[in-house]
C-alpha cells in the first residue's frame, strides 16, 4: 500500500466526515423556527471570508497571543486541507505542492504548541474550559505532525510501518476535526462558527459604519421586535429559538471571555453566560450538563440539569434566577470572539416567562403594573415629572411651536438625586442660549424597563404612545441625560416606525463647547482631585459614545484617570436590564465591584453620565469617591 494511497484515502474519509459533521449538526439547527422569508440565502456564504478575517479577528485581536496562535493553527489547518485536496484529491502528486503542505503543517504545529503552552501555563485563565479542550492541542498537533513528517520524508525512504504511523497521526487529528465535531466535540465550533458568520441573527453587525448611521438602518444593538400578532411570545423551549440562533450556540469556543466580563458572574449571582450557552446546546441536542468542563454557574452544581428540544427551558435546563440576573449590559456580546448574541437569547426567554407565565421576580410585577396604569414606573402623577424645573423657566413643548432641542428627562426625573443633574443640565442650556423645550406632563416612560423585563406588549404600547406625543411637536433633535431613554428613542423605536435624532447630553454639550456657545473655565478645585469616568453601558457599548464625555471633562481642566475597565469594555454598574427590580442575590453587589475599581486607582470623584449609574454607585455603603454627573461638573465650571 503506497503512502500516496493512504493519504488520499484519509483525505476522502475526512471529506465524508466533514459532510457528515455539517449534516449532523444541521439536523439540530433545523429544529429551530424559521427566519423571516427571504432573510437569508446561499449567497451569504460568500460573506464568510470578510467576516472571518476582518469582523471576527477584529475582536480576537484584543488578545494578541490568542490572535496569533489562532491564525497559525486555523490558517495552517485550512491551508493544509486545501493543498492536500488539490495535490492528492485531484491526483496531481506534485513535490512542490508537498513542500507547501509541509509549510502549512509546520505553521499549524507551531500554533498548536502555543495553544498547549497557554493552557498549561501557571497563570492559565480560570475562564477556559478544560477536559476535551485541553486535549485538543495534542490532537491538532498530531494532525500537523503527521502531515509534516509525511511530506518531509521522500516516498522511497518511507517504509510501510512509517506510512501507517503517519496516517494514524493524521487520522487522529482529522477525526477530531470531522466526526468528533459531529459528536459535539470542541471542533464543532469551527464548522458552526463559519456558518454562523454567514447566517448571523444580526446581519446588521457586519454593515459598514456609514450604513449603520443611515436613518433606515437597523442599529446592531437594538432588540429584535417580535410580532405579537403572530403569537411570538418569546422562547420557552429550545425549538422556539430561530434556527440561526441554535447555530450560533454551537459556534461557542468556550473561551470564557463572556464569563470574565459578566458583572453578574463576578458578583456571584447565578449567571455564567458561557454555561448558559452550553446549556442551550444541551437542550438543543438532548441530555444533561454533566459533560460541561468549565466554571459552573455560581451556586448551581454541574450535572443536575438537563433538557430536550421540546421540553421547557426554565427549571429543567436553566434556573429562572439565571435569566433574571442579567443586567443586559452586553459585555458578554462585546467580548465574544464568535460574535454570539447572549442578551438576545436571555431577553427571548424572559419574554416567555413574562408574557406566557407571568413570573417576573421582585418588584418587577409592581413596576410593570404601574407602567400600564400610569405611564410611570413608580405610579406617579406625570405632571410632577418636571416640578424641579419650575424656577428655571424651562419652556414646555407645544404643538406648532418650533424648537431646536426637545429635552426628554426620563423616569429618573422623579428622583431627587437625578433632579440635581437635570437642573445642572438646564442651567447649562440656558447659559448657552439653546432654544429648547421639555415635554412636561405629556412625557411618559419610553418602555425600556418593560422591554428588558420581557413585557414586549407594554413596551410597544408605551412606545406608540410616546411616538404619538412626539409626532405632534416640532423639534430638530432630542437631548436626554439618560442613555436608556436615548437608546430606546434612537434605536429601538425604529422597528415601530419612530426615527429621531437623539443625543446624549454629554455629546450635545461637547458640541456647544466646540461651537463656542459655551466657554467653561478650568476649575482650580478639580486640580486637587483625582477624577475618573465611568462609562454607562447603554452609552458606551450600546451606542459607541465614549469620547464626548472625556473631551467635555478635558475642556474644564479635568484629566481623566482611567479605571482598568473603561470605554466599551467598561464594567457595568448593575443598574440596567431591570436588575435592581428583580434583585437576584449574589455574594456581593455589582456597584460595590465598580466602586472598588475606582478606589483601586485612588479616585476622589467618579464622573457619570447616567441616572441609573448615579443611583447604583451612590448606593455603595462605606467610604467611597463622590459621584457627580458630567453636567454637574460642567455647570460648576460655568459658575
Amino acid at each position: 500500500m503506497s503512502p500516496a494511497f493512504l493519504i488520499t484515502a484519509l483525505l476522502w474519509v475526512s471529506v465524508a466526515g466533514l459532510a457528515f459533521a455539517v449534516a449532523k449538526r444541521a439536523a439540530y439547527w433545523r429544529l429551530g423556527r424559521a427566519t423571516a422569508a427571504g432573510a437569508f440565502g446561499w449567497t451569504n456564504l460568500l460573506t464568510i471570508p470578510k467576516r472571518y478575517f476582518v469582523d471576527l479577528h477584529h475582536v480576537v485581536a484584543r488578545d494578541p497571543y490568542i490572535a496569533k496562535t489562532h491564525v497559525a493553527t486555523a490558517g495552517g489547518a485550512i491551508a493544509a486541507f486545501a493543498l492536500v485536496f488539490i495535490n492528492y484529491g485531484l491526483a496531481i502528486y506534485s513535490p512542490w505542492l508537498d513542500r507547501l503542505i509541509f509549510l502549512a503543517a509546520l505553521i499549524m504545529l507551531v500554533g498548536a504548541v502555543f495553544v498547549w503552552r497557554r493552557r498549561h501555563a501557571k497563570d492559565v485563565p480560570a475562564r477556559l474550559s478544560r477536559g476535551p479542550w485541553n486535549t485538543l492541542p495534542w490532537l491538532l498537533g498530531s494532525f500537523a505532525l503527521g502531515l509534516l513528517l509525511y511530506t518531509l520524508l521522500p516516498a522511497s525512504a518511507m517504509s510501510g510501518g512509517l506510512a501507517i504511523l503517519f496516517a494514524v497521526l493524521i487520522g487522529v487529528g482529522a477525526f477530531t476535526m470531522t466526526f468528533g465535531a459531529a459528536r459535539g466535540g470542541p471542533m464543532k465550533h469551527a464548522l458552526a462558527g463559519l456558518l454562523h458568520l454567514a447566517f448571523h441573527p444580526r446581519q446588521e453587525r457586519f454593515a459598514a459604519q456609514g450604513d449603520v448611521r443611515k436613518e433606515q438602518a437597523i442599529p446592531p444593538t437594538a432588540l429584535k421586535a417580535p410580532v405579537l400578532e403572530q403569537n411570538e411570545y418569546g422562547v420557552g423551549k429550545p425549538v422556539e429559538f430561530r434556527w440561526n440562533q441554535l447555530l450560533s450556540f454551537d459556534a461557542c469556543v468556550q473561551c470564557g471571555k463572556c464569563e470574565a466580563a459578566c458583572p453578574a458572574f463576578a458578583a456571584g449571582q447565578p449567571l455564567n453566560p458561557k454555561k448558559l450557552i452550553q446549556d442551550l446546546v444541551t437542550g438543543m441536542v438532548g441530555g444533561n450538563d454533566a459533560a460541561y468542563a468549565g466554571s459552573p454557574t455560581p451556586g448551581i452544581k454541574v450535572g443536575q440539569h438537563g433538557g430536550e428540544p421540546q421540553r421547557p427551558i426554565i427549571s429543567s435546563l436553566i434556573e429562572a434566577d439565571t435569566v433574571w440576573s442579567c443586567t443586559t449590559c452586553r459585555a458578554c456580546v462585546h467580548e465574544c470572539p464568535m460574535l454570539i448574541e447572549h442578551v438576545d437569547a436571555i431577553v427571548d426567554m424572559r419574554r416567555n416567562q413574562t408574557l406566557v407565565h407571568g413570573t417576573v421576580p421582585g418588584k418587577g410585577p409592581e413596576v410593570l403594573a404601574n407602567l400600564r396604569e400610569t405611564g410611570t414606573m413608580g405610579g406617579y402623577d406625570k405632571a410632577a415629572r418636571y416640578d424641579w424645573s419650575v424656577d428655571l423657566s424651562s419652556p414646555v413643548a407645544q404643538p406648532g411651536q418650533a424648537v431646536d432641542v426637545l429635552l426628554v428627562a426620563g423616569e429618573g426625573a422623579f428622583d431627587m438625586r437625578y433632579q440635581r443633574t437635570l437642573r445642572s443640565l438646564v442651567k447649562v442650556l440656558n447659559k448657552a442660549g439653546v432654544k429648547y423645550a421639555v415635554l412636561g406632563s405629556q412625557e411618559t416612560d419610553t418602555g425600556d424597563v418593560a422591554r428588558r423585563l420581557g413585557d414586549e406588549a407594554t413596551f410597544q404600547r408605551m412606545a406608540k404612545q410616546m411616538m404619538g406625543t412626539l409626532s405632534a411637536l416640532n423639534f430638530k433633535r432630542i437631548v436626554t441625560a439618560d442613555p436608556h431613554v436615548m437608546h430606546s428613542l434612537r434605536n429601538e423605536y425604529r422597528a415601530l416606525g419612530g426615527r429621531y435624532e437623539v443625543l446624549h447630553h454629554t455629546t450635545f454639550l461637547a458640541e456647544l463647547v466646540a461651537s463656542g456657545k459655551l466657554s467653561p473655565k478650568a476649575v482650580a478645585a478639580f486640580n486637587d482631585k483625582k477624577i475618573t469616568y465611568h462609562d454607562p453601558c447603554y452609552l458606551g457599548r450600546y451606542n459607541g459614545e465614549t469620547e464626548a464625555p472625556r473631551q467635555l471633562l478635558k475642556t474644564i481642566g479635568i484629566k481623566v484617570v482611567e479605571m482598568e475597565r473603561h470605554g466599551k469594555r467598561g464594567r457595568c454598574c448593575g443598574g440596567g436590564g431591570g436588575a435592581p427590580l428583580t434583585d437576584i442575590p449574589g455574594k456581593q453587589r455589582i456597584p460595590d465591584i465598580r466602586i472598588n475599581d475606582a478606589r483601586s486607582i485612588g479616585a476622589d470623584v467618579v464622573a457619570v453620565g447616567c441616572p441609573n449609574c448615579t443611583a447604583m454607585l451612590e448606593g455603595v455603603v462605606g467610604p467611597r469617591p463622590e459621584v457627580l454627573d458630567v453636567a454637574e461638573l460642567v455647570a460648576a465650571a460655568l459658575e
